[in-house]
């Protein structure tokens, strides 16, 4: 098992960059994504993805894994859960099937969410870690 160390804590802050990892439309991903850039999904990914950055997730992009990440916006599809440090965003075209943990979130009209969601306090620290086993 690959084990990632604790890379949020209650004062990281990603910071906006051009710097993304970008998956483009037609593109199967197939396995775990670790990630410290900015993640961008617009095409197919099973597996799980970590990134101490912020990930779009386009509206052709589909995971099917669990997302661990600062910030989120997606317009596409999530089957699994996703843990957010700061802002999730679920735009009108975003289809959620799994729990939400997160400390803001938006869901624009039209956004379908299928799960649970538990809103964490400024105050509260819950160190988010991220466990990525490689099993053959």
């Amino acid at each position: 098992m690959l084990k990632r160390k604790d890379f949020f804590n209650s004062t990281s802050q990603y910071e906006e960059s051009n710097d993304s990892n970008k998956i483009v439309a037609g593109t199967e991903l197939t396995g775990d994504v670790v990630s410290d850039s900015n993640f961008i999904l617009d095409g197919e990914m099973v597996g799980s993805l970590s990134c101490s950055g912020k990930v779009t997730i386009g509206s052709s992009g589909k995971l099917s894994g669990n997302l661990v990440c600062v910030a989120a916006e997606i317009h596409g599809s999530v089957e699994g859960d996703i843990t957010v440090e700061n802002l999730l965003a679920l735009h009108e075209t975003a289809r959620i099937k799994g729990d939400i943990q997160s400390m803001k979130l938006i869901i624009q009209e039209g956004a379908i969410f299928e799960g649970s969601c538990v809103m964490k306090s400024p105050t509260s620290h819950t160190p988010f870690t991220a466990d990525v086993s490689l099993d053959d």
